[in-house]
């Protein structure tokens, strides 16, 4: 799990763990080509899942639809081959990390266009809520909408079926998991630290989160082997 490919705020800045630098997203990207494992989309992960396919194969998400992603994490996956997922927050294409204001810099999201971009060059579009709602928190009628309408407007805008799905800031509980089953999500993950599995409920995936001090040693040490 991924949030920022950027250089990082100053120091003090809150959640400044986010921000992965380009130069080292990009050797994380290179290790696990060089190490034999293919990076995936979470539609391209359910098959090694499944077992359908088999080898070494990790999952790449990244949070919240931010426009470095874009521009800085996009070349280096297709310089690797990997594909990925990106959930955005759909009622923030074109705008910012409004969920975040106060608490952290201001970080603008990618556009419509750079969205359709993202789509047509292989990436997948995951959804992450309209608004970047606590879902755990809202009465059911409200996180439904939050759930579906952001899988219809993120379709809108691209034209494609959107079927991966992730819970902003990990805050859930069983029938919000059980909407988003509902809503015609194939999978959904969670901020849950371990190794997903094709044993688990595929709406309550876990991620590890890469963080900005992550060495190779250790990436590779807490998050892959």
């Amino acid at each position: 799990m991924y949030h920022h490919v950027s250089h990082a705020p100053p120091r003090g800045t809150k959640s400044r763990y986010m921000f992965v630098s380009p130069s080292r997203f990009r050797s994380q990207m290179r290790a696990l080509k060089l190490l034999g494992y293919v990076g995936c989309s979470m539609a391209d992960l359910g098959d090694y899942l499944t077992g359908r396919k088999k080898g070494r194969a990790v999952g790449i998400t990244f949070d919240d639809g931010y426009r470095n992603v874009f521009t800085d994490a996009l070349p280096v996956l297709e310089e690797f081959g990997f594909t990925s997922t990106t959930y955005f927050v759909s009622g923030q294409v074109d705008g910012f990390n409004a969920w975040n204001v106060g608490r952290m810099p201001h970080a603008p999201c990618m556009s419509r266009s750079e969205l359709r971009q993202w789509a047509d060059r292989g990436q997948e579009v995951g959804a992450h809520t309209v608004d970047h709602a606590r879902l755990g928190t809202l009465e059911e009628g409200e996180a439904r909408r939050q759930i579906a309408d952001s899988k219809r407007q993120l379709e809108d805008m691209t034209g494609r079926a959107v079927s991966a799905f992730s819970y902003p800031f990990g805050s859930l509980n069983d029938r919000v998991v059980e909407v988003v089953r509902e809503s015609g999500f194939a999978s959904a993950t969670t901020t849950v630290s371990a190794r997903a599995t094709g044993s688990e409920d595929p709406m309550r995936l876990p991620r590890f989160t890469v963080r900005r001090t992550d060495w190779l040693p250790g990436f590779f040490w807490k998050r892959i082997l």
